[in-house]
């Protein structure tokens, strides 16, 4: 195969990938141990070996956010300040992830910034972020 042919083969099976990846769950199908979906993955917060990303992200009021764990051990998401986790109590919906699931916050109603961290390694700051809400 000419050098083009093959980078635009592998061009395309990573395109594939990417897409096979992005589209886990159709929408409107319930999360993986979760409370269900919102029918949108624009609010998802993924967790990796690495760390949260996005680390923060804004979004409208009555909106969710979607915790994804992606990585090989659990995750036990929570509200700031640690220990109290009193700021934003709809994250407490999330909670414990084991590796592969996902669960949503609660309808955050009010304008504010909610911080969240790993509650088992709360001063990972790779675990730490925060979402806007407007």
């Amino acid at each position: 195969m000419p050098v083009p042919q093959r980078t635009a083969a592998r061009l395309a099976g990573i395109v594939s990938l990417v897409f096979a990846v992005s589209c886990g769950s159709s929408p409107g199908a319930p999360s993986n141990g979760g409370s269900g979906s919102s029918g949108t993955n624009a609010n998802t917060i993924t967790i990796t070996a690495a760390g949260v990303s996005p680390k923060t992200i804004q979004i409208t009021i009555g909106s969710r956010v979607r915790f994804l764990n992606s990585d090989s051990r659990p995750h036990n998401m929570a509200s700031d300040p640690h220990p109290e986790h009193t700021d934003c109590p709809e994250f407490d919906q999330v909670g414990f992830l084991s590796p592969g699931q996902a669960r949503e916050t609660g309808n955050l109603v009010t304008a504010r910034t909610c911080g969240f961290h790993d509650h088992d390694n709360p001063d990972n700051a790779g675990l730490k972020g925060s979402v806007t809400i407007r």
